[in-house]
């Protein structure tokens, strides 16, 4: 099928789809309100196959060390998925179903799936990475750009209670300290063992929680314009220090639910 962009709706919630452009969530409105920043670059796109920082690119697989290009020197940065262009499985009113196979630079075969169901007030994305050949290790994340503000609004508000955070170190990979979760602002990833569970609130206007029963999140609102809140299966740099393995028996799988009510 092509790849044109996707539309999903359900109640007064509407989702574009983009196929075309790395299999990303490119709009979220709820009664015409748009929830994600807009551009080629933002909306909400799958983290895979592995989610923030590799250092220096590079990650070993037992005795072999593989070379990622450096797409956010002196790291490589969120995966090739997002690059890339996906095939559209199936599609319906409320939800649809993308596949991407793994290509060079990634050096396994593997297929990726992601699912998009919306309802009228939740949207749960589901992905999961398969191989048919050799295991590999790799992680599934979301990166979505929350809008600051709504039509003029209140800047949001993020609410969350983290078991720890993950000790940044000035190459903004974690230094494998866990330390007491620090105020905002924060680039950073944060431990939540009963899994993901964070509230963004725009006083007035729209409540969502984003929720996984990942227990790895990365929350970044440096930037004016958006806030990211990025539910995955590891911390940064994880395919070296938490590898999770893809075997022909068992898939990495993930999934993340946001629901939303009106305030």
């Amino acid at each position: 099928m092509s790849q044109e962009d996707i539309t999903l709706t359900a109640g007064d919630a509407e989702v574009t789809l983009q196929p075309g452009n790395g299999g990303r969530v490119g709009g979220l409105r709820v009664q015409g309100v748009e929830l994600l920043r807009q551009g080629e670059r933002f909306g909400c796109f799958p983290m895979v196959p592995w989610c923030g920082r590799i250092r220096d690119g590079r990650f070993r697989d037992g005795a072999d060390v593989h070379q990622m290009p450096l797409n956010s020197p002196p790291h490589a940065i969120h995966g090739t998925a997002r690059d890339g262009a996906w095939s559209i499985a199936r599609t319906s009113t409320d939800e649809a179903v993308l596949t991407y196979d793994l290509v060079k630079p990634w050096p396994f075969a593997g297929r990726v799936t992601q699912i998009a169901a919306l309802t009228p007030d939740a949207l749960t994305l589901t992905m999961s990475v398969e191989t048919y050949d050799s295991s590999f290790p790799a992680q599934i994340g979301w990166h979505p750009w929350f809008n600051r503000t709504l039509e003029g609004g209140e800047p949001v508000r993020l609410d969350f209670t983290a078991a720890w955070q993950e000790e940044r170190g000035d190459d903004h990979l974690p230094t494998g300290n866990r330390v007491e979760p620090k105020p905002s602002p924060w680039d950073d990833c944060f431990g939540m063992p009963g899994g993901v569970d964070v509230t963004l609130t725009w006083p007035g206007q729209l409540e969502l929680k984003v929720a996984s029963r990942e227990e790895w999140v990365v929350v970044y609102d440096e930037q004016e314009a958006a806030v990211c809140v990025e539910p995955q299966t590891g911390p940064p740099n994880g395919l070296n220090t938490l590898p999770r393995l893809v075997t022909p028996l068992e898939p990495l799988e993930a999934t993340t639910t946001w629901t939303w009510r009106r305030i």
